[in-house]
């Protein structure tokens, strides 16, 4: 609708204001679809800063939430979203799901997926990257599991960066089934950088 080029003309405060009016957070995940499809059909492309600020208010209170599998809804709206906004959707989404506390199952089975599914390669890196500036946990174990799935290249800093954060949290992790998988995935499929 032509109504949707006044995102690329709001300030940041105006488009969350926006949000809030228009209840985004809290529309039908149905609409959620059909709100996504129109976003990337819309041209020019919205700012870094504006889907930001939409990652944040169609997604983050939904994801959070969480307590049973996303619905195919769900799915089909982050992965619309993401195949054009990656990078601030990773920024804003993926970080504030690793950074919260507690198990958080589902939150972290749908990051897993995403990265599996629909993320661009730097996209992968970008994650594997904040998932290195925390403390590693059984719950972060999966999401580089998938990471490493992927195959992508990594850049030397980034590997090193993993291979050391592994080697220095290992015995925290003695009794870990993911852990050993992790380091075996590592050790086969970058065996000709480690050492």
């Amino acid at each position: 609708p032509p109504e949707l080029h006044v995102l690329n003309n709001c300030s940041p405060s105006q488009l969350e204001g926006l949000c809030s009016f228009l209840q985004l957070s809290t529309c039908p995940e149905h609409l959620l679809v059909c709100f996504c499809s129109w976003l990337l059909a819309l041209t020019p492309d919205l700012s870094y800063t504006s889907a930001a600020i939409l990652a944040e208010q169609l997604f983050l209170r939904r994801v959070l939430s969480l307590t049973q599998p996303p619905s195919r809804h769900l799915m089909a709206a982050l992965a619309s979203f993401c195949s054009k906004y990656s990078q601030p959707f990773c920024r804003v989404l993926v970080a504030a799901v690793l950074r919260e506390p507690g198990e958080g199952a589902e939150q972290t089975k749908l990051v897993c997926e995403l990265v599996e599914e629909c993320l661009e390669p730097d996209c992968v890196r970008l994650v594997l990257s904040q998932v290195l500036e925390m403390p590693l946990s059984e719950k972060l174990l999966p999401v580089l599991q998938a990471v490493l799935g992927r195959q992508e290249v990594l850049p030397p800093e980034l590997f090193n960066l993993l291979v050391l954060t592994l080697c220095r949290q290992a015995p925290a992790f003695a009794t870990s089934l993911n852990y050993a998988k992790l380091v075996t995935a590592v050790l086969t499929m970058y065996q000709t950088q480690v050492s």
